[in-house]
C-alpha cells in the first residue's frame, strides 16, 4: 500500500519543495502518523516495515533539526568571540546607507541572531566591518573613506 502521510511529508520537507511543512515540529509529524494509523484501511493495514520506515524518518528529521540548531549556536558563539576581539580596536565599517563609519569599538551585542558592533552611538553588523586597526589609523592608511574600496 502506498502511503502519503508522514514519510512523504518528511521527504518533501527535506527536498525543500513544500514550504508549508517547514514550520511543523516533531510533535506534529507524530500526530500525523497516529492519525494515519487510526484511519488506515482495516482490511489492508500498513505493514510493520512501513511503520518503522516512517518512525525512522521522523527521527531523522528530529536529529537534523537539533544538529542545525547546534551548528547555529556554534556559529553565533564564534561570531560573538570574533567581534569581542574587536573591542577597543579602531574599525571602518559600511553603514546601511552605504557610507562608512570609523571609530573604536565600544561593545558588541547579539540582536536577532546577528552580531552587532557598537561604534560610539552607531551600530553596524559585524559582517559590515571592512578594516580593523590596533589603533587609530594614520593618514597613510586612510584611503578607504575617500575611494570606497576595501583593502
Amino acid at each position: 500500500m502506498e502511503t502519503s502521510g508522514v514519510g512523504a511529508s518528511s521527504q518533501a520537507t527535506s527536498n525543500g519543495k513544500n514550504d508549508a511543512l517547514r514550520g511543523l515540529e516533531l510533535g506534529h509529524f507524530i500526530e500525523l502518523m497516529v492519525a494515519e494509523l487510526q484511519n488506515q484501511d482495516p482490511l489492508d493495514p500498513m505493514d510493520n516495515s512501513e511503520i518503522l520506515q516512517q518512525i525512522s524518518q521522523i527521527r531523522e528529521i528530529d536529529v537534523s533539526d537539533r544538529l542545525g540548531q547546534t551548528l547555529d549556536s556554534v556559529l553565533a558563539g564564534q561570531n560573538f568571540a570574533s567581534a569581542s576581539a574587536m573591542v577597543g580596536k579602531y574599525v571602518r565599517a559600511l553603514t546601511d546607507a552605504d557610507g562608512y563609519i570609523e571609530g573604536a569599538v565600544d561593545s558588541v551585542s547579539i540582536a536577532g541572531g546577528q552580531v552587532k558592533v557598537h561604534i560610539g552611538a552607531q551600530t553596524v553588523a559585524m559582517d559590515k566591518v571592512a578594516e580593523i586597526f590596533n589603533e587609530e589609523p594614520t593618514a597613510d592608511t586612510n584611503n578607504l573613506a575617500t575611494d570606497g574600496a576595501a583593502s
